[in-house]
């Protein structure tokens, strides 16, 4: 049975397996696109809010008008097993990004706007492709500010017989009102939760008022989707999945990260403790950077997971290569 959030979106909760946008009536999806393009002419898709008119010409820091810019699309192999499976993620890289993180290591596309223009057709055909070579989801990379185009590319693409989960893969850098018009859309939330010190996004992502944004759309989605569930095969079928990337000389950060994720969302939170960063763009040439122009070393890494494990986070999707001795750690990796 529908039902209305607060905010008067309709909220339909598919049967276990099927995709929610299957549900979702057609004058509601309507409705969605709708008020979703008309923000364009004052915008506020992300947490920047730059209330710039994006229809005619102007763009905000996501340096971009309303035309969507695809750079590629195709399976992925490089994301959590729950998602990438036998035959891939079907990914979906937009150009540019809401945010501006100074060691990106896509920053060609995040950046510098190296993509094409897309129609919000042309991304339907393009998720009906990754189907037909049998991924397993779509999975939007930096959707935000395209926000408005993907929500009418998946009711193209449903209306043409897409079946596959939606993943919204975005840096949580987001506005809990944009989220609410997501929801019945989106499948799987994939926030990657970088900073719980406002100081430090500021200074590396140019996100300010990150960690009490973030924290708000973090209970926003999961209120939408709960906690991660998958299938008889390990596939995610809906859900939230956390990902923090752990920084150097930052790991105080990274445990308030956890301890939200802990008390606010509960034990049961899949979170994928990521242990990949490398110095890219400018993090590993400018000396105003310099704190953070190294990877991470094992004991920070080890010191963050064993904090999850203390605030009783149990679904950790971990790095076994950053992972000495203590196989305590390992815990249900899944």
């Amino acid at each position: 049975m529908a039902i209305r959030s607060q905010t008067g979106c309709m909220s339909v909760h598919a049967p276990a397996g099927t995709p929610n946008y299957r549900d979702l009536p057609d004058d509601e999806f309507e409705r969605r696109i709708d008020d979703l393009r008309a923000r364009y002419a004052d915008c506020d898709l992300c947490a920047y809010e730059c209330s710039v008119d994006r229809t005619a010409g102007q763009e905000g820091t996501c340096q971009v008008d309303d035309t969507a810019y695809v750079s590629s699309h195709f399976p992925h192999f490089g994301e959590e097993d729950c998602l990438k499976g036998r035959k891939g993620s079907g990914t979906i890289f937009l150009a540019n990004c809401n945010m501006k993180c100074v060691f990106c290591q896509n920053f060609e596309t995040s950046h510098e706007a190296n993509g094409e223009p897309a129609t919000p057709k042309d991304i339907a055909e393009m998720a009906l492709e990754l189907q037909a070579r049998g991924c397993h989801n779509v999975n939007f990379v930096s959707p935000t500010h395209h926000s408005p185009h993907l929500v009418e590319a998946i009711k193209i693409a449903s209306g043409r017989g897409l079946e596959l989960p939606i993943v919204w893969n975005c840096g949580g850098y987001e506005r809990p009102e944009i989220l609410e018009l997501l929801d019945g859309i989106v499948d799987v939330y994939m926030p990657d939760v970088k900073w719980a010190d406002d100081r430090a996004a500021t200074k590396y992502s140019k996100a300010p008022n990150y960690w009490s944004n973030i924290t708000g759309s973090l209970r926003e989605m999961h209120r939408q989707v709960g906690d991660l569930e998958l299938d008889d095969t390990g596939l995610a079928t809906g859900g939230l999945l956390v990902r923090h990337l752990v920084m150097p000389n930052h790991v105080e950060s990274g445990k308030r990260v956890l301890e939200f994720v802990a008390e606010e969302l509960g034990g049961e939170t899949f979170v994928d403790v990521m242990a990949q960063y490398q110095p890219h763009y400018k993090a590993r040439s400018e000396d105003f950077y310099a704190e953070i122009g190294r990877p991470i070393t094992a004991d920070e890494y080890e010191e963050v997971v064993a904090h999850a494990r203390e605030v009783g986070l149990e679904r950790l999707y971990l790095d076994r290569s950053m992972l000495r001795v203590r196989s305590s750690l390992l815990g249900r990796f899944r």
